[in-house]
């Protein structure tokens, strides 16, 4: 047999199958689309009208909702009458939920419309109940319940107080005296909007306490239940940190209920970078393994009683007691939004196996995802929402392609093989959901782990087959007091994936930095990723080209050049005084290193840098204030009172300072003047600048408009 016969002997059998597969292809991108694929791509339709809405600068009229509802039951009732047009009827449906969606983001944005607005910052004697702690570092956040607040007529539902414990617990009435304010703004323009997220919270004040808080022994409140249960929760959290050991106590604790407040800042750290921070918010993966664990063990128990197995499929009754278990694990962790998101997607999937439907498809996905968008909206906006279920989206696609691909093997595979596959799947999933979930994390946070994917194969084993099966077992056996054994167990577990964490977070290049993305981009890459998977026939080319186009519209953004912060730190890259030297004028750094670090950090991990900590700036100073100026040429000046403003005015391009100044001086200076006046109503501002002159600039208050959850321009 010659050469080129063993080529073609090759390559035949390749030409028919793809010769089969663009026949195939070609044939699902010309048929008329399926109008019972709808249920797949209405919660795609939801999303987008919610994502419209959380997109507009400007809150639109309260009956805008209404209208949007009216419209899409015209629209219904239109596409009824198109069954002999599949197109028509398939994008009316559609266009009717995006327009239902849309509502549905208004009517859930303005029922938490509660008092939360209660002008500028001052004091308030306020009575509430502690409701649970947050700790960042050795800072510590109350969340309270409000029962009354002095001097006000209308309470917010909730406040949050920087403050100690002390010897209080969660559930305690208390009275503290605290200056408290609406929650702030974003640190720069498009960044994390707190007032957004307390909004949802129901939480209308943020603040400090002047004085720590005192308990009140005396008064009850009419949720009695919900403070005892509060008071359980953090008995138990405090039971598994002390029995859990000083160095995972508390990440044990955040893995079975919720609370993170034991878990220090290092680990935070470690698990961040290395890619592993996943495992800290009680989501999918952990709802999945107490779950899944639990059904199969009850099932194999179920199968074990040979005349019930005879007559019963054990699969049912295991996957109530699942749901019950799922139910029981959502309760003891306090009920987060993301831990409801979970169990919504596992209650799905069981409710699927006690009703003959397969468990893992795109149709309990899509139903999932209707449920948690009817019920909050937000979800569309959240980094969390979008990559758990990129991640399943990613794995069912694959899953249901290689299902297609694959051929039955010849014999059943012995031990080993059996062994090997479950690593190779294991590895095949931590690869398949880190690329689905690695673009929207670097959107949201800049971030990508360059070790994520080793870190997740050498630690997820060990989560998920020791750490959490012994966590599950040392809540059941809590009640007896016979918890200590397989805490220990758990805690020897944590260590491994601790050890795994920080040794790729400390290795070089763990962390690499991108720029934020532009809501476009975001956008784009969505709609691009939801086409792909979901999609069929031409429909998935279509969604590799908006994802192609929303990185297309990343790589073409431009970074700014500067952020002046609200407090007025200007953060740049200053000209050094020396010209010679050597990578100075590469640096980022800023005027005054006491005010606006937090802004200064996000800003600098907005643009891409590593290091988000600036230097320093080598100004020019005398009695009446200093000047820099940037590697641009943009002359910045930093007056101490108005006195120097008139010769600022005449050298500088751009004046930051403290006082309020008056619109007739700022109209006759040739420079901008950002007075605390002006800052305030901009919010830190990020400028572009080009050949010493701003071609741009944006302010963190006016990029998110006016909404409900911001402040009123009078306020």
């Amino acid at each position: 047999m010659t050469l080129l016969q063993v080529v073609d002997r090759a390559v035949t059998p390749m030409r028919c199958r793809t010769r089969r597969a663009l026949l195939g292809w070609a044939k699902t991108a010309f048929d008329a689309p399926d109008p019972r694929r709808l249920i797949l791509w209405a919660p795609v339709a939801i999303g987008a009208g919610a994502a419209a809405y959380f997109a507009l600068r400007s809150e639109p009229p309260p009956q805008t909702s209404g209208l949007a509802v009216v419209i899409a039951i015209l629209i219904t009732v239109l596409a009824a009458r198109m069954h002999r047009h599949p197109r028509a009827l398939v994008a009316l449906i559609l266009l009717a939920l995006t327009l239902t969606g849309f509502a549905l983001a208004q009517w859930h944005a303005q029922s938490f419309a509660s008092g939360a607005d209660h002008g500028r910052e001052r004091a308030h004697v306020l009575e509430g109940w502690i409701e649970r702690v947050e700790r960042s570092g050795t800072r510590e956040r109350l969340i309270l319940r409000v029962t009354d607040m002095e001097g006000s007529e209308t309470l917010p539902h909730r406040v949050r107080i920087r403050t100690r414990l002390g010897e209080l617990e969660p559930g305690d009435l208390v009275r503290v005296n605290a200056v408290l304010a609406p929650p702030g703004g974003p640190a720069a323009p498009g960044g994390y909007d707190p007032a957004r997220a307390a909004w949802f919270d129901a939480i209308g004040l943020t603040g400090f306490a002047i004085a720590p808080p005192e308990a009140i022994l005396s008064g009850e409140t009419s949720d009695r239940a919900v403070r005892d249960f509060v008071r359980w929760r953090w008995r138990l959290a405090e039971r598994i940190r002390d029995v859990g050991g000083e160095d995972t106590g508390g990440l044990a604790a955040a893995l079975l209920t919720g609370d993170r407040s034991g878990v220090s800042s290092a680990q935070a750290d470690a698990l961040r970078v290395s890619g592993l921070g996943h495992i800290l918010a009680i989501s999918g993966l952990h709802m999945a393994l107490v779950a899944g664990g639990i059904y199969f063990a009850a099932r194999f128990a179920f199968a074990a009683i040979v005349p019930f197995a005879r007559a019963y499929d054990p699969r049912k009754p295991a996957a109530l007691i699942a749901l019950s278990a799922a139910l029981a694990y959502l309760v003891v962790s306090g009920a987060s939004v993301s831990t409801q998101r979970a169990f919504i997607m596992t209650a799905v999937v069981l409710f699927g196996v006690m009703l003959d439907r397969r468990a893992f498809s795109f149709r309990s996905l899509s139903l999932a995802a209707l449920i948690i968008l009817v019920m909050a909206p937000e979800s569309v906006i959240e980094p969390g929402f979008q990559m758990s279920f990129a991640a399943v989206a990613a794995l069912i696609a694959v899953f249901d392609l290689w299902t297609r691909l694959r051929r039955a093997p010849m014999q059943p595979p012995g031990w080993v093989a059996r062994v090997w596959n479950g690593f190779a799947g294991l590895a095949a999933t931590s690869l398949i959901a880190g690329m689905a979930t690695g673009a929207f994390a670097a959107f949201h946070f800049q971030r990508l782990a360059a070790y994520g994917f080793l870190a997740n194969l050498a630690a997820m084993p060990v989560f998920t087959f020791w750490v959490m099966p012994w966590g599950v077992a040392s809540l059941l056996l809590m009640p007896v007091g016979l918890e200590a054994g397989p805490l220990a167990l758990m805690d020897a577990g944590l260590r491994v994936v601790m050890w795994v964490a920080n040794a790729a977070a400390t290795r070089e290049g763990a962390a690499v930095a991108v720029s934020a993305a532009p809501g476009l981009t975001v956008a784009l890459y969505g709609l691009g990723f939801a086409l792909l998977t979901i999609g069929r026939g031409a429909v998935r080319p279509t969604g590799a080209v908006l994802i192609a186009a929303g990185f297309s519209v990343w790589s073409s953004a431009t970074a700014p050049d500067m952020l002046i912060t609200e407090s007025g730190a200007a953060i740049a890259r200053y000209a050094p005084e020396n010209p010679d030297a050597e990578g100075e004028d590469r640096q980022w750094q800023t005027n005054d290193r006491r005010r606006g670090r937090f802004d200064a950090r996000v800003f600098l991990q907005r643009v891409g840098e590593t290091n988000t900590a600036p230097a320093g700036a080598d100004l020019r100073c005398d009695a009446l204030g200093c000047t820099g100026q940037t590697v641009d040429g943009l002359v910045l000046a930093f007056p101490n009172s108005a006195q120097a403003l008139e010769d600022d005015c005449a050298r500088a391009d751009i004046i930051v300072i403290d006082v309020a100044v008056s619109p007739w001086l700022t109209r006759r200076c040739a420079a901008l003047v950002l007075d605390s006046r002006e800052r305030s109503r901009l919010g830190s501002t990020e400028f572009w600048v080009r050949d010493g002159q701003v071609i741009r600039f944006q302010g963190a208050n006016t990029a998110r408009g006016l909404r409900p959850w911001t402040p009123r321009p009078d306020g």
